[in-house]
């Protein structure tokens, strides 16, 4: 029963079925994207890239079909053993043939809007700007979640004035130049279940504090105590997620724990590295 409760886009977006007319681009564009078994939720992504000149996918070993999938809609699919979500991303840039990049994820549905305007934009005969953010909206236990309501994400840029950060978690894409930006959503459909969630949840917090250990850039004790409820407070009241009910209470509070798993792993590797110190 629990499952049922994640299927939030239905309500969202209307499912395409055919491919939508493509407006004349005079600048092509490749769309990227990372999977690791993603086949139950890829589907809807594929179909609205449809208009993109291509669509280049790197599989890091999926077993559930998602490759068979890709190449279905016309992907060009790569293998690449997982180093880190901002590697795989740098490498899915490395084989586009285009200049312009569109970087998504497995668990991202552009909406018919957004589709017009990126294709409006590539439209113009000279771009003055190096990158486009896109709103991205989140949908969690079928809710809009507000403190995550049309977040800027810069996803569209042109490959010769920026770049994917090479971050194991968290990655970002940096531009030099001019960022322009749309109007209509991303759909964020990123869980499945309260059980997908903490797959995800363990997945990331490890690999952030493998990365801040890395960088020695831990927190002590007492801030990671308190980060927790000013984390809550400041979402659950101040952004407004109490305006989504259950919904919002739950994202508020998963949300507030991220940062304190993550630091408090960042410790357990400390502990770990002072053990194995020679004395």
């Amino acid at each position: 029963m629990l499952s049922l409760l994640f299927v939030p886009l239905q309500g969202f977006y209307t499912k395409q079925t055919h491919k939508r007319a493509k407006l004349e681009m005079k600048h092509k564009v490749s769309a990227v994207l990372i999977v690791m078994n993603e086949a139950a939720i890829l589907e809807n992504t594929l179909r609205a890239l449809q208009w993109c000149d291509e669509i280049v996918v790197v599989d890091s070993g999926s077993t559930d079909g998602t490759v068979a999938l890709c190449e279905q809609y016309g992907c060009k699919v790569f293998y690449k053993a997982f180093e880190g979500f901002g590697e795989q991303k740098r490498f899915a840039v490395a084989q586009a043939e285009h200049e312009w990049i569109l970087s998504i994820d497995a668990d991202e549905v552009l909406s018919e809007g957004l589709q017009t305007e990126i294709q409006a934009a590539l439209a113009q005969p000279h771009i003055a700007e190096a990158g486009f953010y896109l709103p991205r909206t989140l949908i969690f236990w079928g809710e809009k979640i507000r403190s995550e309501y049309k977040v800027p994400c810069l996803r569209l840029f042109h490959r010769q004035k920026g770049e994917v950060t090479p971050d194991k978690v968290h990655e970002t894409i940096k531009v030099s130049g001019e960022i322009g930006s749309f109007k209509n959503p991303i759909w964020h459909d990123s869980y499945r279940s309260i059980h997908d969630y903490f797959h995800k949840f363990n997945k990331y917090t490890t690999l952030a504090a493998q990365e801040i250990f890395h960088k020695k850039k831990g927190k002590g004790k007492w801030l990671i105590v308190v980060r927790l409820p000013i984390t809550f407070c400041q979402l659950f009241f101040l952004r407004g997620c109490f305006l989504n009910g259950f919904g919002g209470f739950m994202w508020s509070l998963f949300s507030a724990f991220y940062p304190v798993v993550k630091y408090i792993k960042v410790l357990e590797l400390e502990r770990k590295a002072a053990k194995e110190k020679p004395n």
